[in-house]
């Protein structure tokens, strides 16, 4: 979901994610009215929060989602919309993270979560690591 990350330190990220024009989701959800699944925007936040993780532990253990607190989805998005999305880091230790994420829309608030935990665990395959070294430069993530 994420197209480009904008600006990363270890304490935050800034990723930039267009919604296509044409997608499959859109055929059921909903035919004549196309809008992005809730599920997908919670996604979007994960990967922005998931990647802010992956540069600040310097690509030795990837973050798992295991739960979220206080998601609150506060307009639809459509396809072709550019959102903004942003992550911060709560809390990092004991093989676990907790992340608080947002997405903008030209300024408007969409969706935010409280919280989101993250279990943080060796790669559990080289090929999934190198999978998510590859993408992370496609996007602009530092190596």
């Amino acid at each position: 979901m994420i197209d480009r990350i904008e600006a990363v330190d270890p304490e935050s990220i800034t990723a930039e994610a267009v919604v296509p024009e044409a997608s499959p989701v859109f055929e059921g959800h909903f035919p004549g009215h196309p809008l992005v699944p809730g599920v997908l925007l919670l996604e979007t936040m994960a990967q922005a929060s998931g990647y802010l993780l992956l540069a600040r532990l310097l690509y030795t253990r990837m973050a798992f989602l295991i739960g979220n607190r206080e998601l609150k989805l506060r307009r639809f998005v459509r396809p072709g919309e550019r959102l903004s999305v942003s992550a911060r880091l709560v809390h990092e230790g004991s093989g676990f993270a907790v992340t608080e994420a947002a997405i903008t829309c030209e300024g408007r608030r969409v969706c935010e979560v409280g919280e989101m935990k993250f279990s943080l665990q060796p790669f559990p395959a080289p090929e999934l690591e190198a999978a998510m070294r590859a993408q992370a430069v496609r996007i602009g993530l530092p190596a």
